[in-house]
């Protein structure tokens, strides 16, 4: 069959589709990528077909345009914002905050979606793909597929949010009458553009490819889920010679993820503060700082190896400890090798994740502002001296290792574009 991927033209993102991907290629499926011009080449080097569609705004311009700028910015990469927020506040969100909210991410999806919406529909009527696979922040995906009659799934990197918060505003919507839905009429003014109508699978999926376990995700009841354990990639890498060889002593790995440095003005945590914190102890410190941040150091410790990249997936099975911002690429390339974490959680879902990760025991959660290097150190020193951790680490590797393969999921895959498509 014909599969056709779309995104947002951001790295992370696009990495966590990689994966995949290539499991419908190597099944034999004609699989192909649909976004910005100027990401061609980030999916070309990932072994892909680009498919360019309309025109480059890129997500700089994109976050301008929807006044996510400067201390704006700033602001919103503080834990989950609104409409998501309601998964850890509940009570908090009632009908003109969730309708104020659905509004916002409407207007913020336009950007994107004018981009290359008209470009899209046009090649996928042409290639007629069988099945598109999107990501929550590229709404164009199941417009696209709703023009040519292909099946679509969603595609999760993290905690689903956007389905939790979907049903709350659903819900508040119904307890009185006259009120308005801004995400449906946006989707389906687009959608009877060509030639087709608004149905709630445009907002979350006819079936959702999550890649995460169950034990740190939230699921939407009477949502198709189908689970799979993502595999880590990062892009071109080397294994340098020093990663090739056993450590010494204990390994402890410090990574504080690309969207900091790459979208934002840096990292949220002191690194020369947890350097200089660990720099007594009987380890092996790889610490990954972009460069940027590593310009603000004055010293390196002796026990510390700085780089600015290493490939996580082949440096966790070498740590017994490591020290993450709780991001998805980041922890699921340390759980799937039973190590524990100290996570100092800040964007989005992290915090969510990095509490879960720590209520199965199998870390410890600090907020970045109660980071200080003294609390690091005695984090790093809990988790490399009490056992339960390793323990409670190696029940999360287990229950990923039970999960199917990307390979392993291609039948079901298969099946449900089978029953979704309508042509």
């Amino acid at each position: 069959m014909r599969v056709l991927f779309t995104v947002s033209p951001g790295t992370t993102v696009f990495n966590s589709m990689v994966p995949m991907a290539w499991a419908l290629r190597t099944a034999g499926h004609d699989v192909r990528v649909a976004s910005q011009p100027a990401f061609a080449e980030e999916i070309t080097q990932a072994g892909l077909t680009a498919v360019p569609v309309g025109r480059d705004l890129g997500i700089d311009r994109m976050l301008v345009a929807m006044g996510m700028d400067g201390a704006a910015l700033e602001e919103a990469r503080r834990g989950l914002p609104d409409p998501y927020a309601v998964l850890d506040e509940p009570d908090s969100t009632d009908w003109d905050r969730a309708h104020r909210a659905f509004t916002e991410v409407a207007e913020g999806a336009r950007f994107e979606t004018f981009a290359i919406m008209n470009k899209l529909v046009e090649f996928v009527r042409d290639w007629e793909p069988d099945l598109v696979v999107w990501e929550p922040f590229t709404p164009a995906g199941p417009i696209a597929a709703k023009a040519c009659g292909a099946a679509h799934a969603r595609l999760l990197y993290g905690v689903d949010v956007y389905a939790f918060a979907r049903k709350h505003f659903l819900k508040l919507m119904s307890e009185k009458d006259g009120r308005t839905d801004p995400l449906a009429d946006w989707l389906g003014g687009y959608a009877r553009k060509y030639g087709a109508e608004f149905t709630e699978d445009m907002a979350v999926g006819q079936f959702t490819i999550d890649q995460i376990p169950a034990s740190l995700q939230t699921e939407s009841p009477g949502l198709d889920y189908l689970r799979t354990p993502y595999i880590p990639y990062g892009g071109a890498a080397v294994v340098p010679r020093w990663l090739q060889l056993p450590p010494e002593r204990p390994r402890v790995a410090l990574t504080m993820g690309l969207s900091a440095t790459g979208y934002f003005s840096g990292y949220t945590v002191n690194v020369q503060d947890i350097l200089d914190s660990l720099a007594d102890l009987d380890i092996e410190l790889v610490a990954t700082v972009a460069e940027a941040e590593q310009a603000k150091l004055t010293r390196v410790p002796d026990n510390a190896r700085l780089v600015s990249y290493v490939a996580l997936h082949a440096l966790a099975p070498t740590c017994t400890a490591a020290i993450t911002h709780a991001g998805f690429g980041t922890l699921t390339a340390f759980a799937p090798f039973g190590v524990p974490q100290l996570t100092l959680p800040f964007h989005f879902d992290e915090p969510t994740l990095g509490h879960r990760l720590s209520g199965l025991g199998a870390g410890i959660n600090l907020d970045p502002t109660q980071a200080t290097g003294a609390n690091v150190r005695e984090g790093v020193l809990r988790l490399l001296n009490e056992p339960g951790y390793t323990t409670a680490a190696r029940r999360l590797q287990e229950e990923i290792r039970a999960l199917p393969s990307p390979n392993d999921l291609v039948p079901e895959i298969e099946a449900r574009t089978r029953k979704h498509r309508t042509r």
